[in-house]
């Protein structure tokens, strides 16, 4: 008969199609379940923050529900930075786990419930009569809620029978959350009126507009209204005419864009929250800006929002699209049409070699984006490098910027998040940017990396020797900098040794390298690993904003 096992499995395995993880004694039986009795794929990676990492990457690339599973004890608390970023990022996941036996904990269990609890993820654990049922609650309050659930197997219930696996019903979502009443109806005329009339309207986008899918619907509202586009970091690629769009607000983006958004007389904002480091920390737009919302929070997420409506972005972007339509005074503003959006959005070239000798990162990663594939997703790892990724290299759409650690402000999570972007995106390239501290965090997982993605993979390793964000900040403070140094390392002699093809990179004409590999076929090519010998003296913008905000 089914066991307790096989009843998590093959449930969860009706709504996921990958699931990453590390076996141990508390899931092998659920692992056996799901490879016997499920046509779920399993992905084994080398540590088990990497499996959490993994499922969250896929998620953000495929928009699926994400799954991931460990062991009970030191393989559960491994997961723990992991899950939280999964928490803070709101990403729908299930893990399921191993868990302490019924008849109470041994000397190596820890309380996983409190654990969990601790970083924001509820736990459900499945009994011999429930575990088919208690699955399926875990999916739902995961897909309901975007967040992480923890699916525990208790260690003597796991090999019981549990007779044959029920048939479920398919989880209930709520619907998309509509604007109710009289003031959120005057929130969207108010909203409709004052894009109408606006001289130099703006639209900012957040991922929330992408989720929602109401990218044609704002795309529409910016060519009625005459509106330049304006994204943050995760909403790249949501509004449908580049050749409007100023690129990602804040940090990123470029010093003409900017001034651009802060001539802006009226901002409207959709499924963005407005973080510090999207409003240059309340910088971002000139005193006197008229700033309207709309997101799914409770109340408006800036000081700065003068205007909120409560809403799901597409729903609310609809019913601003027919009172615009509906006004009298509509008519574009041809703001748009008088700037040179292409030279606003030029970022600096760089100096090729920087005064120190190392290379120039802005000068890197203005060449790496002239000779990277056009169908790529972008992975990036945490640390003061993330700037160059999102200055240089532009994605097609949101599900392609995949940034797993800023959520919770983590580094070491890079290489793992390759491998779930690269199943969720079979076709396209995936491309890791990450930091020579951070890479060797998670330096487990580059042999996953290499493995899973192959030939459509490729990795670049900001090698500074130095935590950058650290020394950029405490460095500048005059704090002892022997700790924020890293003894170099040959991250291409690592690359290679696992597979890889590894190239040190000391100038420009080094990345040649990089034009040969993108000439070969997919089929025929080992996964590239770049490790770039960057200056740690070229300071990313956006770290300047921090240091200028904490002075």
């Amino acid at each position: 008969m089914p066991s307790v096992s096989a009843h998590a499995a093959v449930t969860l395995a009706a709504h996921v199609d990958h699931v990453f993880g590390v076996m141990g004694n508390g899931n092998a039986h659920f692992l056996d379940a799901l490879a016997r009795q499920t046509s779920a794929s399993f992905t084994p990676v080398r540590h088990e923050s990497g499996a959490v990492v993994a499922a969250d990457a896929h998620h953000r690339s495929s928009g699926r529900l994400a799954a991931a599973t460990t062991t009970y004890g030191a393989g559960f608390t491994n997961t723990l930075t992991a899950l939280a970023e999964a928490v803070q990022a709101h990403v729908p996941l299930v893990l399921v786990v191993g868990d302490e036996p019924t008849s109470g904990p041994r000397p190596w269990d820890v309380d996983q419930i409190a654990m969990a609890s601790a970083v924001g993820a509820r736990t459900y654990t499945v009994g011999r009569a429930d575990a088919a049922a208690t699955t399926l609650i875990a999916v739902e309050h995961a897909l309901t809620y975007r967040v992480p659930t923890v699916l525990a197997i208790p260690y003597d219930v796991a090999t019981l029978d549990a007779g044959p696996v029920p048939d479920a019903p398919p989880p209930r979502l709520p619907g998309p959350l509509a604007p109710r009443g009289p003031f959120a109806e005057a929130g969207v005329r108010e909203t409709a009126h004052a894009l109408a009339t606006a001289r130099r309207p703006l639209l900012l986008a957040g991922r929330g507009a992408w989720l929602a899918g109401a990218g044609e619907t704002l795309g529409k509202i910016a060519d009625v209204t005459g509106a330049l586009t304006v994204t943050t970091a995760l909403g790249q690629g949501v509004f449908p005419r580049p050749e409007f769009d100023l690129g990602v607000a804040g940090g990123f983006g470029a010093r003409g864009a900017m001034e651009l958004v802060r001539r802006a007389d009226v901002v409207w904002v959709v499924g963005a929250s407005l973080n510090q480091f999207t409003m240059r920390f309340g910088e971002l737009f000139a005193p006197g800006t008229r700033v309207l919302q709309v997101d799914v929070a409770p109340a408006a997420t800036h000081p700065h929002v003068g205007g909120y409506v409560r809403g799901d972005a597409a729903t609310v972007a609809g019913a601003v699209l027919d009172e615009l339509h509906a006004h009298p005074d509509l008519s574009p503003s041809g703001w748009r049409e008088s700037v040179d959006v292409a030279a606003a959005r030029r970022h600096e070239p760089g100096t090729g070699t920087a005064p120190d000798g190392r290379l120039d990162p802005r000068s890197a990663a203005a060449r790496i984006a002239e000779l990277l594939p056009a169908d790529r997703v972008v992975v990036s790892d945490g640390g003061h490098f993330i700037a160059w990724a999102n200055m240089y290299w532009p994605v097609a759409s949101p599900d392609r910027m995949i940034m797993v650690g800023t959520a919770f402000q983590s580094i070491g999570l890079g290489f793992p998040s390759v491998v779930g972007a690269a199943l969720a995106r079979p076709g396209a390239t995936v491309v890791l940017t990450t930091g020579d501290g951070g890479g060797l965090m998670a330096l487990a997982d580059l042999e996953s990396a290499v493995r899973v993605a192959g030939g459509r993979g490729m990795a670049v390793v900001w090698n500074d020797a130095a935590y950058g964000a650290e020394v950029h900040v405490y460095g500048r403070k005059g704090l002892v900098r022997e700790p924020m140094l890293i003894p170099a390392v040959d991250f291409a002699g690592l690359a290679t040794a696992v597979g890889a093809h590894g190239v040190t990179v000391r100038t420009v004409d080094d990345l040649d390298a990089l034009a040969a590999w993108a000439a070969r076929p997919a089929a025929e090519r080992p996964f590239l690993l770049l490790d770039l010998i960057v200056s740690p003296g070229v300071v990313a913008p956006y770290q300047e904003e921090i240091v200028r905000a904490n002075s």
